[in-house]
C-alpha cells in the first residue's frame, strides 16, 4: 500500500495519462460529431451528443482503475497491459475520423478490445473492484466494435 500523500499524486498521474490517451485521440480530427452525422449509420447507432458523457465517465473509470492495481503490485504486467490497451484506445479516433480507415479502425477495435479483457482478467488477480470498473468500458468497445463494423460496411 502506498503513502497517502503519494496516492493522490499517482492517482493524478494515471487520470493525466489517460486524458493523454484521450487527447492523442482526437489529434488530426477537426469536427467528429459533423463526421459521424455524415456517415451512412445503422439504425441503432446512437447520437454524436452520447458519446462524450459516456466516454468521460468511462476514461474516469479506466484511470482509477489502473490506480487501484498500481497502488498493489506498482508498475507490472498488469500496468504495462493497461497501458498497451491505452495506445490502442488512442489510435482508433484519428484511424476512424481523421483518416477514415473505417476497416483498419474495426481491427484496432477488436485487439482493443482482447487487451481490455486481458486487462479486466489480470486485474482479477489483484484487485476485483479495478476488474469491475473496467467492465462498462469492455461492453461500450464492444458496442463501439459493431458500431465500427456497420459503419464500414455501409460506407464500403
Amino acid at each position: 500500500m502506498q503513502p497517502a500523500g503519494r496516492s493522490r499524486w499517482a492517482l493524478l498521474a494515471f487520470a493525466a495519462i489517460v486524458a493523454a490517451a484521450a487527447a492523442v485521440g482526437a489529434f488530426g480530427v477537426t469536427d467528429p460529431a459533423t463526421e459521424y452525422a455524415d456517415l451512412a449509420q445503422p439504425a441503432w447507432a446512437p447520437p454524436s451528443w452520447l458519446f462524450s458523457p459516456v466516454w468521460t465517465a468511462l476514461y474516469v473509470m479506466i484511470a482509477v482503475a489502473g490506480f487501484l492495481v498500481w497502488r498493489r503490485t506498482g508498475v507490472g504486467p498488469a500496468v504495462g497491459v493497461w497501458l498497451a490497451q491505452l495506445v490502442l484506445n488512442a489510435a482508433w479516433t484519428p484511424l476512424f475520423f481523421g483518416a477514415g480507415r473505417y476497416g483498419l479502425a474495426f481491427a484496432d477495435i477488436v485487439v482493443l478490445w482482447l487487451l481490455i479483457a486481458l486487462t479486466s482478467v489480470l486485474f482479477w488477480r489483484i484487485s476485483r473492484p479495478a476488474a469491475l470498473l473496467m467492465l462498462p468500458y469492455w461492453a461500450w468497445v464492444t458496442f463501439a466494435g459493431a458500431l465500427n463494423l456497420a459503419i464500414w460496411r455501409l460506407n464500403a
